[in-house]
C-alpha cells in the first residue's frame, strides 16, 4: 500500500471522533560525546491503545543526499518502518525533512488528532544515528483531552527529554 499523505496512513473510520487539538511536540537530541557523531534519523508517530499506527507526523532523514542516498538508512528506524514505513513512496509531502543537530527541537502539528477517535493513545518518538544506536520513546495520552494536555517521557541515550501538549 502507497501512501502520499502523511495523516492517511492507518486512520480508523469509527464513530466516537475526538474533538479537534492541535499538537505541539518538543523533543530532545542529545550531543553525545563520541568520535564520529552523525545527525540521527527520527520517526514520530501516534500509536493507537494496540499499538497499531493512528497517525504518522513527521520522519526527519537526509532527504537532500544524492540519488536518495539517505533513503537507505531509514529502515534502521525499526519500530516505525515494521509499522508502516516500508510501505510508503519517499518524501512523503508534510511528512518528510531533514535530520536536526544535537539540541532542543519543537514541532507543531495542526489538527493532528482532528480524525482520531475518543481513547488511548501514544506518541512516539524514535531516533536511530549512523554508527550509533537507536532509541524509542512513548509518551501515552488519552483523546479527548479535558483542558490542555501536557505529558513527557525522557529517553536515555539517542533521545532526551520528549513532551507532548494538546491544545
Amino acid at each position: 500500500m502507497k501512501l502520499s499523505h502523511s495523516l492517511a496512513l492507518t486512520l480508523p473510520l469509527a464513530s466516537g471522533w475526538a474533538v479537534a487539538a492541535d499538537l505541539s511536540v518538543k523533543f530532545e537530541l542529545p550531543q553525545l560525546q563520541v568520535a564520529e557523531y552523525h545527525k540521527p534519523y527520527v520517526a514520530i508517530w501516534i500509536e493507537k491503545g494496540d499499538g497499531a499506527v493512528a497517525s504518522n507526523l513527521a520522519l526527519l532523514y537526509d532527504v537532500k543526499k544524492k540519488d536518495k542516498a539517505g533513503e537507505k538508512w531509514i529502515k534502521d528506524l525499526r519500530t516505525w518502518w515494521r509499522k508502516g514505513g516500508k510501505d510508503i513512496s519517499l518524501p512523503v509531502d508534510g511528512l518528510s525533512g531533514a535530520t536536526k543537530a544535537a539540541g532542543t527541537h519543537s514541532m507543531d502539528f495542526k489538527g493532528a488528532t482532528d480524525k482520531l477517535p475518543a481513547g488511548d493513545y501514544k506518541l512516539v518518538v524514535e531516533a536511530a544515528r549512523e554508527a550509533g544506536g537507536r532509541e524509542l520513546v512513548r509518551v501515552p495520552f488519552t483523546l479527548p483531552a479535558k483542558g490542555k494536555l501536557a505529558a513527557n517521557a525522557t529517553g536515555k541515550e539517542e533521545l532526551g527529554a520528549v513532551s507532548i501538549a494538546l491544545k
